[in-house]
C-alpha cells in the first residue's frame, strides 16, 4: 500500500515528486532542500543553518507520516562542497541520538535552485 505524504510545515516539491511516500512500513522522504516553509525562498545561509532548515523541514515531514527522527534508517546527504562536510555533520549530529541512521555524504556539481546541500532520508515505522 502506497500513501502520499504532505505537510505544509514543509516546503512544496519544486517538481513533479512528492515531499515523502509511505510504502508499507516505510517512509521515503524525497530530497530536502534548504528552503523556507513559510516564505518559499531558499535560505542563503552559512552551511549550519541550512543544514538546520533541511533536517527542520525532514522532521515536519516525518511527524507528518507519524513518525520520529528517531525512525530513520538511511540519509544521503549531497553537498555542493565537500569541505562543508565537518560543519554540516556538527549540525547533523544534534539532530540524531546515538543510535545514528546509516549514511552517505557526496560531493555533487549542483543542485535545484543553486542550493548547498540536499537531504534524503528513509524511515521505519515499527509496528510493534
Amino acid at each position: 500500500m502506497k500513501k502520499i505524504i504532505e505537510t505544509p510545515l514543509a516546503p512544496a516539491a519544486v517538481g513533479p515528486y512528492s515531499q515523502a511516500v509511505m510504502a508499507g512500513n516505510f517512509c521515503f522522504v524525497s530530497g530536502q532542500l534548504p528552503i523556507d516553509p513559510v516564505t518559499k525562498k531558499l535560505l542563503n545561509g552559512t552551511i549550519e543553518e541550512q543544514t538546520a532548515r533541511v533536517l527542520e523541514n525532514i522532521t515536519a515531514i516525518l511527524d507528518a507520516a507519524g513518525l520520529q527522527r528517531t525512525d530513520v534508517v538511511k540519509v544521503n546527504v549531497y553537498l555542493t562542497n565537500l569541505a562543508n562536510f565537518k560543519k554540516m555533520n556538527g549540525v547533523y549530529g544534534t539532530y540524531f541520538d546515538a543510535k545514528c541512521p546509516a549514511r552517505a555524504a557526496v560531493q555533487v556539481a549542483a543542485l535545484p535552485l543553486g542550493a548547498e546541500i540536499e537531504i534524503e532520508a528513509i524511515a521505519y515505522k515499527n509496528q510493534g
